[in-house]
């Protein structure tokens, strides 16, 4: 169930917007065990100008980039799954944009399971609930 927020540079693009949607769903889906059914992504575009590295606009460096904010329950993935995971996006954001500047982040928010969730039930008490059900 998390939530993905992507900035990248460059104009609004409905195709893109869906490429990547689709890509970075995926990722989570099979570097992080993420349900895709319920993986919700945000994209939005900042003109090369007006977004900097280095103290130069990506425009003058030629490239592009990307702001990757994705938020999980915390502890439900390992280092390693974490590791791999930002190395996917990171390649997967080399494909869709074309070479990305080095300085492109991806950031796992790891929260507590009592002050995430989706449709007015937190994870804490959905896996309570999965639990009670099991038993």
């Amino acid at each position: 169930m998390p939530i993905i927020n992507v900035s990248v540079t460059g104009k609004p693009d409905a195709k893109l917007s869906a490429a990547i949607a689709k890509d970075i769903t995926e990722i989570a889906a099979t570097h992080l065990r993420k349900d895709p059914t319920i993986t919700a992504v945000a994209v939005s575009y900042i003109d090369p100008q007006h977004w900097f590295a280095g103290g130069r606009s990506l425009a003058e460096h030629g490239t592009n980039t990307f702001w990757l904010d994705i938020k999980v329950v915390d502890g439900t993935n390992t280092k390693l799954e974490l590791e791999a995971y930002l190395k996917a996006i990171f390649e997967a954001f080399g494909r869709l944009l074309g070479g990305v500047h080095e300085e492109s982040y991806a950031f796992v928010h790891e929260v507590p399971a009592a002050a995430y969730g989706f449709g007015g039930k937190s994870q804490e008490f959905r896996f309570i609930s999965g639990r009670l059900k099991a038993a």
